[in-house]
């Protein structure tokens, strides 16, 4: 039991703090995503924002390099996680069991495609609570994740500093 008790105490030190230009890069590149899927929601009055979505950002644009941020991750995590959410929802219903076995199957599913992105563990949990239908891949999954990948290409390829995707598939 200490041994275990042992193991939460930590020991590693905090990363370093990144650079000041990486946080400005970081700031801007995730304010455009954010802003162009916010516009175009309001525009074409289509339910584009989800809540992980801002989340995705953080890894696109905060962390490139990260294997989670890469666009397999961003645009095949969230699809994957949806399609498990509506199968859940559509078999199981609703309730905690639903979700909580949607979401372990969820991680357990990008684990064995190679599409891990954290984010998108939360998709399950807004697919059966909002009992979204089968248009919620589409809108707003494929669509605000292609936008908010779209961005980060372009964007973090406009510095020379970053270099963005490390690959696709």
């Amino acid at each position: 039991m200490i041994g275990y008790l042992h193991k939460m105490k930590g020991g590693g030190e905090l990363p370093p703090r990144p650079k000041k230009t990486h946080v400005l890069l970081s700031w801007l590149g995730g304010s455009i995503a954010i802003g162009i899927v916010a516009l175009i929601t309001e525009l074409c009055d289509q339910p584009l924002l989800m809540a992980p979505l801002g989340a995705s950002a953080v890894l696109a644009f905060g962390v490139p390099d990260s294997p989670l941020a890469q666009p397999r991750n961003i645009i095949g995590g969230h699809l994957l996680t949806s399609l498990v959410g509506l199968l859940f929802l559509h078999f199981m219903g609703g309730g905690w069991l639903s979700i909580a076995l949607a979401v372990a199957t969820a991680i357990a599913m990008m684990q064995l495609t190679r599409t891990v992105h954290p984010p998108a563990g939360a998709n399950p949990i807004i697919v059966i609570i909002t009992a979204a239908d089968w248009e919620f891949l589409w809108v707003p999954v494929l669509i605000s994740t292609a936008i908010l990948v779209g961005c980060a290409v372009i964007f973090n390829n406009i510095s020379p500093a970053r270099r963005y995707p490390s690959y696709w598939f």
